[in-house]
């Protein structure tokens, strides 16, 4: 691995560990060792870095999504990856998400190319996932495009004090994924 894949690692690191928002050079190069100048020399600009920094976090994500045993069905899929969600390394890839979003730089250059191409990444890892659970290939999308989104929504909401309201949501979520992949049969 060559100097600014590691520091790419450890910099995602530390993004997942403190945040994306109010993210300065200085500190993050500070904590892992290194100097701001170094981090400009590698990847030429802040923006350039945090554009680098979402794309590994896709990458990791989409890797996770590929590491997932197929479910028995689309309900027990749906289910699945709601559970990991939970956990490393999904939980951590959608906080970063959800930061970059809340800051305004996943609408806007140079975020909006690369987060567009990481929204395309990721939403074809969901549909291989979910083909493997039995989803068929002609309605995989528009059952990604429900679940993706509400998942998302539901991950939001996960500071809420009712867990048992997100436990019942995600189920008839998976309810709903299941009926759009049988519908027809």
């Amino acid at each position: 691995m060559d100097r600014r894949e590691e520091l790419l690692e450890q910099v995602t690191d530390y993004v997942y560990e403190h945040g994306l928002i109010g993210l300065t050079l200085r500190p993050v190069a500070a904590a892992i060792g290194t100097s701001d100048r170094m981090l400009i020399y590698h990847f030429e600009s802040r923006d350039a870095l945090v554009s680098a920094v979402v794309a590994r976090s896709t990458e990791r994500s989409t890797a996770a999504v590929h590491a997932l045993p197929a479910e028995a069905d689309v309900r027990r899929g749906v289910l699945a990856l709601w559970a990991a969600y939970q956990g490393p390394p999904f939980k951590a890839c959608l906080d970063l998400y959800c930061q970059a979003a809340a800051s305004g730089l996943i609408g806007q250059e140079p975020y909006l190319s690369s987060a567009r191409a990481g929204n395309e990444r990721w939403a074809q890892a969901l549909q291989e996932y979910l083909v493997r659970c039995g989803a068929p290939r002609e309605r995989v999308a528009r059952i990604i495009t429900l679940v993706d989104s509400a998942l998302y929504g539901f991950h939001l909401d996960l500071t809420t004090d009712r867990p048992e309201v997100l436990t019942r949501g995600v189920e008839d979520l998976a309810t709903a994924a299941q009926t759009i992949a049988g519908a027809g049969h």
